[in-house]
């Protein structure tokens, strides 16, 4: 061995060994919020607890307490996770080569379902029609929702099947018990097997969309047919929602002109009808709910309503919807508004939490102002409907509650449904990059947040459906005006509002011409409607809010240009949620 080689190898030993590198701890986790979970999404709300004993559902509080301790809860929110994660598949036949036409779903769906329905949101006011029932059932639909989106489709479209089917009181009276049981029952299996059943509906067309009228599914008779009888259906639906329910609503051509039906999947022998699912849609949002393309081959149905009449039978249907879009983009302001103030409550920057730096302050309290909004409006048009129920031709209160729920509805699934895409946008931009990965939920949110303005009439429809309102009764007007009177004299801006409205329509010689101002109109005609509720029912500091940035046009054209002065620091305490 070379002596003069040893020692070189002792010193790069030794200088190896110099240079190992020291265990660094690189991964520790801090300034980032707790989870916001378990907590009680119901006690956290306090526009909605004031709200449902306000107008008539105090005596729902229990099961509501019930709903919102589970819709905080870590498994509830891991249902609604990994029902998106998981969507639904199609399954044309099975490995025979038999035609089955299934959807299957992943568990945390159907534990979705199995909870909303137990609960009666898919039909509570029909099961127990007494005061305060629809303000009660949109209430636990907004609590629900907050988990999870798209298992409210088929929620909602049962609920809004009953007063259409009820068009047909001998087809209703088979068929509304099976609807409106507390058991969720998944299977495909005739009527007459099933512990309970879902409804769905198919009425657009690729070639129509909103104009239904243009539709060219016909309808035969089956030997007489007429208002319940039977009929055989042949055509393609571009858009059934919720293609694995029990029964559907559709509107087909019958010889004397468009007419609405009820379909259902598998006939009383337990064979399956002749309804087709051609695909699944692969749809921007919404992505736990099946929506599908159907093709109807001589689908056995059954005439409700009269014949030529389809539209008319199905409007009661849409109108109930419509309310469930309304509150359902409220869920989604309220749930988003949560999770950002939540956020904001325990992320530090530039040497203190976000929550208590002045421009975020703003940006959350002008959000938890518009979801406030958004909240009471729903209650109030649920109340409506909780009266129009009732009305009868000499109850003078019933029937104006009828007018406003009529025009109401409309205005409120405009405005509330269009604010949504840019309120969760702005929300989830209050989380930085943290808010546009998948696992902060607010994705899900934003992505949601388009579906229900465009679900029972886009915006445009809406508009002119509040313009047909006020041409063909003009008792809708007089109750807008009615009800947003109970607020006079209370804020100088709600009341310049409601004084220029009325001018405006006192020197109109009808809504002919209205058409292309529509949206204009009706924006103004939303507002008014939530600044007249915020004034009466919200404290001061938020309706004040409301008024003079909404109204008094003290304000920005995006969120977070509260005017100077504005407590903004009260209002979020109002509405950020607090973990025990």
């Amino acid at each position: 061995m070379d002596s003069t080689r040893a020692p070189a190898v002792g010193r790069a030993d030794a200088s190896a060994a110099s240079v190992t590198p020291m265990a660094h701890s690189t991964h520790q986790v801090f300034n980032q919020p707790p989870p916001l979970a378990g907590y009680n999404v119901f006690t956290q709300d306090k526009a909605l607890m004031e709200g449902v004993q306000r107008e008539g559902a105090g005596w729902s509080v229990a099961l509501l307490d019930e709903i919102g301790r589970v819709a905080g809860s870590e498994m509830a929110i891991q249902w609604g996770v990994e029902a998106n994660t998981y969507p639904p598949v199609l399954h044309t036949h099975d490995r025979y080569g038999n035609r089955i036409d299934e959807v299957t779903f992943h568990p945390a769906w159907h534990q979705l379902l199995d909870k909303a329905v137990s609960w009666g949101l898919h039909a509570s006011p029909w099961r127990d029609p007494c005061p305060g029932a629809h303000v009660a059932r949109a209430a636990a639909f907004y609590l629900w929702s907050q988990v999870e989106a798209g298992h409210g489709c088929p929620i909602s479209m049962t609920y809004a099947a009953v007063p259409a089917l009820r068009m047909q009181p001998a087809v209703a009276a088979e068929w509304v018990p099976r609807l409106t049981t507390l058991d969720y029952d998944p299977d495909l299996r005739p009527a007459t097997e099933k512990r309970g059943l879902l409804c769905g509906m198919a009425m657009t067309e690729k070639q129509g969309g909103s104009d239904v009228r243009a539709n060219t599914t016909r309808a035969e008779p089956v030997g007489a047919g007429g208002p319940g009888g039977e009929y055989l259906l042949t055509g393609h639906k571009w858009f059934c929602s919720a293609p694995m329910c029990d029964i559907f609503l559709v509107l087909a051509q019958a010889p004397g002109g468009l007419s609405c039906f009820l379909l259902p999947r598998v006939l009383p022998d337990g064979t399956r009808n002749r309804f087709f699912i051609q695909r699944l849609k692969d749809k921007l949002g919404n992505r736990s709910n099946a929506s599908s393309e159907i093709e109807l081959d001589g689908a056995w149905a059954l005439m409700i309503g009269e014949e030529e009449r389809g539209v008319r039978t199905i409007v009661e249907m849409v109108n109930c919807t419509r309310l469930d879009c309304i509150a359902g983009t409220a869920a989604l302001m309220r749930q988003a508004v949560a999770q950002a103030s939540h956020h904001a409550a325990y992320r530090s920057a530039f040497g203190k939490t976000l929550i208590d730096q002045p421009l975020m302050q703003n940006v959350l309290a002008d959000l938890a102002i518009e979801s406030e909004a958004a909240t009471l409006l729903f209650l109030r048009l649920a109340r409506a409907r909780d009266a129009s129920d009732r009305a009868i031709d000499h109850d003078a209160y019933n029937a104006q509650e009828s007018h406003l729920k009529r025009i109401g509805t409309a205005i409120g699934k405009y405005w509330v449904c269009k604010r949504g895409p840019v309120y969760c946008a702005e929300a989830l931009e209050c989380l930085g990059g943290n808010g546009y990965v998948e696992e902060s939920q607010m994705p899900r949110l934003y992505r949601e947040a388009p579906l229900n303005s465009i679900w029972e009439g886009s915006g445009n429809v809406n508009c002119l459906d509040v313009l047909r309102a006020l041409a063909k009764e003009p008792e809708t007007l007089e109750a807008y005006f009615a009800e947003v009177g109970l607020a006079r004299g209370a804020n100088v801006h709600l009341d310049t509002s409601v004084s220029a409205l009325q001018r405006e329509f006192a020197n109109r010689n009808g809504m002919n011409k209205l058409e292309g101002q529509a949206r204009r109109l009706v924006e103004r005609l939303a507002l008014v409607l939530q600044g007249a509720l915020l004034v009466r029912h919200s404290p001061a500091v938020v309706a004040d809010a409301f008024c003079a940035t909404r109204l008094g046009r003290d304000w920005g054209w995006s969120f977070g240009t509260l005017p100077a002065g504005t407590d903004c620091a009260a209002i979020i305490e109002r509405a950020r949620p607090k973990l025990s």
